[in-house]
């Protein structure tokens, strides 16, 4: 009787496992559809801003409320949010922030007003700053170490599709049914990431500590209140810095220096002010902020160098820019693979490594070089952000424990949204310095060209310094652990 009882024994250990492996890729496609979900809802709204200034006979002023309010909503609460899930349970509140996500892409659908569907989209963005917060968090407690590098690449390949995605389906949308239907897309697609989630992620557990913690309300209105400042000085002027943006960037000096205060003396910090102190954690959230940066002078200098330089047509020049989130896309799930085999760390270098040869590559192109004369350089860039995005990442959410992994997640996604906030910012106003000129419009093609390289060596500049930050805070983690550099 023993053979037979070991036998079956063998033969159930093995389908125990498969239908581990198997939860574990559904548990994964949740999350990448939630990920998926939160960049599309960023990028597929900007394309519509003509159409509804129409369908509503609105200013630019009052329709780029559209895309604010859900940026805003994403950067003053992700880290937050993250902090909540900590507290009361990953999973219950990511399944509410998917059923928030997705109620509110119905209500900025059926939308009767401008002001309806502003609040619906900021209602929206606080649905997907959940699911950007906690989708990284999950990966620690979901899947096997050895394929952490994998699962966050697929992360950021998903992240990259939205990105890409957004403005040719919105387009594509607008053209066919309606403007209304690039919200109500969300529906079907959110009540399916939603399914998954609620069926395959593993249960909320409570850890020894968490029935003590608290909820750190001053500090999250501090927080928010800050961010939320900095935002509106960043973006509020489209590239003009006035008497507002000055006084909002002051308010938010104020607010960290108030924020700064109230954790110290908090029972239960939102961010621990020990967590600062630790060199890898500061400067891997440094350097997210400085690529994000420099990755929004894409964005930012692209289409003008694309048009008015090398002469291309809208739908030309389009194909040539969604090159760089297509590369994004495809080298995730690759650099996570090498990210797991050759460790974080030195995958980490590599990335920076290709983003500055790229950029310095851009900032030395002539036009006479055209198209694959910038495509080139671009595809390196763009290539070593998803490295970079993948390695760095891993690197910091390995090494944070179970209770701290929503907050450090959100940290992560903020620092990036805080660096693309900032470049659009300050690479715009280098590249206006670039060109002498207050009105990019004017420019002849000679002058857009320099004013590329001179941004793109400023670029290059800010990445070396991201490179002496990464290896810096390495060694002084080392020498404080008492290893040989």
């Amino acid at each position: 009787m023993k053979p037979v009882s070991a036998g079956r024994a063998g033969a159930a250990a093995p389908a125990a496992s498969t239908e581990r492996t198997s939860s574990v890729g559904w548990a994964l496609a949740g999350l990448s559809l939630s990920m998926l979900l939160s960049s599309l809802g960023t990028s597929i709204a900007n394309v519509a801003l003509p159409t509804l200034a129409q369908a509503f006979t609105a200013s630019f002023q009052q329709v780029q409320w559209i895309v604010l309010a859900y940026l805003l909503a994403i950067t003053t609460v992700i880290v937050s949010v993250g902090r909540l899930g900590d507290l009361i349970g990953r999973r219950r509140l990511l399944l509410a922030g998917i059923l928030l996500f997705t109620a509110a892409s119905v209500l900025c659908g059926l939308a009767p007003s401008l002001w309806l569907l502003i609040t619906a989209r900021a209602a929206q963005g606080l649905g997907a700053a959940v699911m950007m917060a906690l989708t990284m968090a999950f990966i620690g407690g979901t899947v096997p170490k050895e394929r952490t590098g994998s699962a966050m690449g697929l992360l950021g390949t998903m992240s990259a599709v939205g990105t890409a995605l957004g403005p040719s389906l919105g387009g594509a949308l607008i053209s066919g049914p309606g403007w209304r239907t690039i919200f109500l897309v969300n529906a079907p697609l959110g009540l399916v990431a939603f399914l998954l989630a609620h069926r395959h992620l593993p249960a909320d557990r409570r850890g020894p500590g968490a029935g003590g913690a608290g909820f750190d309300r001053v500090g999250t209105l501090l927080l928010a209140l800050t961010l939320a400042a900095y935002a509106l000085a960043m973006t509020l002027g489209r590239g003009s810095f006035g008497p507002l943006n000055a006084a909002l960037l002051s308010a938010a000096v104020l607010g960290v220096v108030l924020f700064v205060r109230a954790e110290a003396r908090a029972a239960s910090p939102l961010i621990r002010p020990a967590t600062f102190r630790d060199p890898v954690l500061s400067a891997s959230l440094a350097t997210s902020a400085l690529v994000s940066t420099v990755m929004m002078a894409t964005l930012v200098v692209g289409p003008f160098y694309l048009s008015r330089t090398l002469g291309l047509e809208e739908a030309l020049a389009g194909l040539v820019l969604s090159a760089g989130p297509l590369v994004a896309a495809l080298t995730g799930v690759p650099a996570g693979r090498v990210v797991d085999r050759f460790g974080a760390r030195r995958t980490t270098l590599a990335g920076l490594l290709a983003i500055a040869a790229g950029a310095f590559a851009l900032s030395m192109t002539p036009e006479s070089l055209g198209v694959p004369g910038y495509l080139g350089p671009i595809v390196v860039v763009t290539a070593g952000y998803a490295v970079f995005q993948t390695a760095n990442n891993t690197a910091v959410m390995a090494d944070v424990g179970p209770d701290r992994r929503g907050v450090v997640s959100g940290m992560l996604n903020l620092s990036r949204n805080l660096g693309l906030i900032t470049g659009a910012s300050v690479m715009g106003a280098v590249f206006a310095l670039a060109l002498a000129t207050t009105d990019v419009t004017t420019a002849g093609p000679g002058a857009v060209a320099t004013g590329m390289r001179i941004t793109f060596a400023v670029a290059g500049v800010l990445i070396v310094l991201a490179l002496t930050l990464a290896t810096g805070s390495r060694a002084l983690a080392r020498k404080r652990a008492g290893l040989p550099r």
